[in-house]
C-alpha cells in the first residue's frame, strides 16, 4: 500500500512573494482617460464601424423618417407588422388611441416609406 501523508506533501506549493503594497504611483503612460476610450471614440468603435476617420454610427434618414420610426417602436398604437405604417395609423385613429396628427401628415405627403421598420426583418 502507498504511505499515507498528508495532502499538502503530496501537492506543493511554490509561493511566490506575496502581495506587495506599492506606496508608489502609477506611471502618467500606465492610465488611460476615460474621454479617450467614451461613446463615439474611433478608439472604442472596431475598425468596421469607423469610415474615413468618424464612426459611422447613423443611419441616412431625416426628421421625418425619425419620427415614423419612433411610430412604429411605440406599442401604443397597436402592433405593425403586416401592415403599412399608414393603415397602422389609421386603426388606431379609429380605435380611439389619439396617435400623433403629425405622423398620419407625413404618411399623406407620400414621400416617406409606408412600411413599417420590422417589415421583412422580423
Amino acid at each position: 500500500m502507498a504511505s499515507r501523508g498528508s495532502v499538502k506533501s503530496f501537492y506543493r506549493q511554490k509561493k511566490s512573494g506575496g502581495i506587495t503594497k506599492s506606496n508608489s504611483k502609477p506611471s502618467p503612460s500606465s492610465k488611460k482617460s476615460s474621454a479617450t476610450t467614451g461613446f463615439g471614440s474611433a478608439l472604442a468603435q472596431s475598425p468596421a464601424l469607423v469610415s474615413h476617420g468618424s464612426p459611422d454610427l447613423k443611419d441616412d434618414y431625416g426628421e421625418s423618417e425619425q419620427l415614423l420610426r419612433e411610430f412604429d417602436m411605440n406599442m401604443a398604437y397597436g402592433p405593425c407588422i403586416g401592415m403599412s405604417r399608414l393603415n397602422r395609423w389609421e386603426r388606431a385613429h379609429k380605435l380611439g388611441l389619439n396617435p400623433p396628427e403629425e405622423v398620419g401628415l407625413t404618411l399623406g405627403k407620400g414621400k416617406v416609406g409606408l412600411q413599417c421598420l420590422w417589415d421583412g426583418r422580423v
